[in-house]
């Protein structure tokens, strides 16, 4: 078979192949070997700046067709790189003899030992990939859950003076704001993010294990440890892990993994209560002509986004903690477990991104009831008992608490007439029986907390 989208084994290039390419620039087998591209050729570009005598002849007008390389990568610069990796056997290998014969195009023929110059490929690997994830994470991923907030953002505002019965352990409890239910999850969201926009991106580059060997002994007088921090930190924009063995050793790697699974949860929370307001008909959803909510039962409108969005949750975040489990462990100083776990860092990514674009598929769905809402809230009088027990305690009143007790906690309707009942028969000034009649289940709402 071919491989398209009707035969691909992983659903993220299959079924959902449309919501997920977008990220093959970043974590496919071609952004990889494009991502190291650019790392040995920034890598030499900074060597060719530096005092080693053997570059004091360097055509610097050769630059911008050295950058072009990874600029101008094509599919076909890709399959050469993993043509030779078949004689090779060694993936950053075949990208260093890739740039070899490019330099040679170039007229760079005496340059052609300084590419991947004292690196082990870890230094290379070690900086591609933490930059294609910054950059993933940055041009595709934020925009999509900025996309998400906005709506969230939007109907806290539309639903913030909407009383609705909240419910805690499945029970009626003391009433809450639409809008403010709303921004629990915005607010979330958002403080998650905060602490995302802290983790370094770190990464490894020092030499075979870590501390410049290869460079210190071919040039002693060179500053290597300012010469990779400027390298790593300014020209990659990345965060250079100063003390490590051969492999960066993925501690902030792991947070960031654990951060994306913590604002996945967030989303999976949500997920479950727009799926559980709809059952309880909050909410109905938008109809689409030709849409089939049920191949037997007509009348169906199944909140299937929501569901999409959990399950792929599911999956993102059993991945995303294997990640962060894994990668921070290495046999002392390397194995290759990281490798090949590493070209995973795509995975829970997409099922992240199909996960994102069905709950705002759904929320997008949504149409209020605010008909149902009300009707909960008249149906269930019992919650202003502790509105009650609270102004008795305030004036003094002998046993508040179990006094509304033994009126509420029995296995019979509470009423707006039984309630003032109650009120009537305690022995209170008109005043404070009138302040308490006022209160309803449609107005006992607290600080207004959306502003």
């Amino acid at each position: 078979m071919t491989l398209n989208p009707l035969t691909a084994i992983s659903p993220i290039d299959g079924r959902y192949h449309a919501k997920t390419k977008k990220l093959a620039d970043y974590f496919s087998e071609f952004g990889l070997i494009r991502y190291r591209v650019k790392i040995e050729v920034e890598y030499f570009i900074a060597l060719s700046q530096t005092e080693i005598p053997f570059f004091k002849n360097f055509p610097v007008n050769k630059l911008a067709d050295l950058r072009a390389i990874y600029l101008n990568f094509t599919e076909e610069d890709a399959n050469w790189i993993k043509n030779s990796e078949k004689i090779t056997n060694h993936d950053v290998k075949a990208v260093e003899y890739f740039l070899k014969d490019k330099m040679k195009s170039l007229g760079l023929e005496s340059f052609l030992e300084y590419i991947h110059f004292g690196l082990t490929s870890q230094d290379i690997n070690n900086t591609a990939i933490p930059l294609s994830l910054k950059e993933g994470i940055q041009k595709i991923y934020l925009p999509q859950i900025h996309d998400l907030i906005a709506i969230l953002n939007r109907y806290k505002q539309e639903w913030k003076e909407i009383p609705m019965l909240a419910k805690t352990h499945g029970q009626a409890a003391t009433p809450t704001r639409l809008g403010k239910e709303i921004q629990v999850f915005s607010e979330r969201i958002e403080n998650q993010l905060k602490q995302l926009e802290q983790i370094p991106y770190s990464a490894k580059f020092g030499g075979a294990t870590g501390n410049f060997n290869a460079h210190f002994v071919a040039f002693p007088e060179i500053d290597w440890v300012l010469f990779s921090n400027n390298f790593v930190n300014t020209t990659l924009g990345l965060s250079r892990s100063q003390t490590t063995t051969q492999i960066e050793h993925y501690d902030n790697l792991a947070a960031l993994f654990d951060c994306l699974k913590r604002i996945n949860t967030i989303i999976l929370d949500l997920n479950r209560d727009m799926w559980t307001y709809i059952s309880m008909d909050y909410f109905k959803q938008k109809l689409k002509d030709g849409e089939i909510g049920s191949s037997a039962m007509p009348h169906k409108v199944n909140p299937i986004d929501f569901e999409n969005s959990e399950g792929n949750i599911g999956i993102a975040n059993a991945v995303f903690e294997h990640l962060s489990s894994k990668l921070p462990v290495s046999r002392l100083q390397r194995d290759l477990t990281d490798s090949t776990v590493l070209r995973n860092i795509g995975v829970p990514l997409g099922h992240t991104l199909i996960a994102l674009e069905s709950c705002i598929n759904g929320l997008n769905k949504l149409v209020i009831n605010e008909v149902k809402i009300a009707e909960d809230l008249e149906n269930n009088w019992a919650v202003v008992a502790e509105a009650i027990q609270t102004i008795l305690r305030r004036e003094g009143f002998e046993k508040p608490y179990e006094a509304l007790k033994e009126l509420t906690r029995k296995n019979e309707k509470i009423s707006k007439e039984s309630v003032h009942d109650f009120i009537d028969s305690l022995q209170l000034e008109e005043k404070i029986k009138y302040e308490l009649k006022l209160i309803s289940p449609h107005n006992y709402l607290g600080i207004q907390l959306v502003k």
